[in-house]
């Protein structure tokens, strides 16, 4: 694993609590999962993402990333309709390692509260988080 300082974290995006960074275009975002996060769980072997057309709340599970090491949850980071996947993921899941915020985005969500974009963390606001 690296050190916090080796790891990318775009200025341009949000991020939650639970790893998930938000890239905002009007009222749809794209969604995937931090640097840190995919160098914390290791060589991603499988993606699992939901049918376009669901919706789910902030917060609610929408998917798992499959590793080596361990099955994480994804959760919804702004509620909302999935309005697309990232098909790329089923046969190359690991775009999520080796280029997480370009080719290894996840899900595209038409937001139901643009409040909730505005409550994600900024980029100096997550690296403290994860610096403790």
């Amino acid at each position: 694993m690296k050190e916090i300082s080796e790891l990318i974290f775009p200025d341009d995006l949000r991020y939650s609590d639970d790893h998930e960074w938000v890239s905002k275009a009007d009222e749809v975002v794209r969604v995937g999962i931090s640097d840190y996060a995919q160098d914390q769980l290791g060589d991603i072997v499988f993606v699992e993402l939901p049918d376009v057309g669901e919706t789910f709340e902030k917060g609610q599970e929408f998917g798992t990333v499959e590793s080596v090491k361990a099955v994480s949850e994804l959760y919804m980071p702004v509620g909302g309709e999935i309005t697309a996947i990232n098909a790329a993921l089923e046969d190359g899941p690991e775009l999520v390692n080796n280029a997480p915020y370009s080719g290894g985005w996840m899900v595209e969500v038409r937001m139901q509260d643009p409040a909730e974009y505005d409550a994600l963390k900024d980029r100096q606001a997550y690296l403290e988080m994860l610096k403790g």
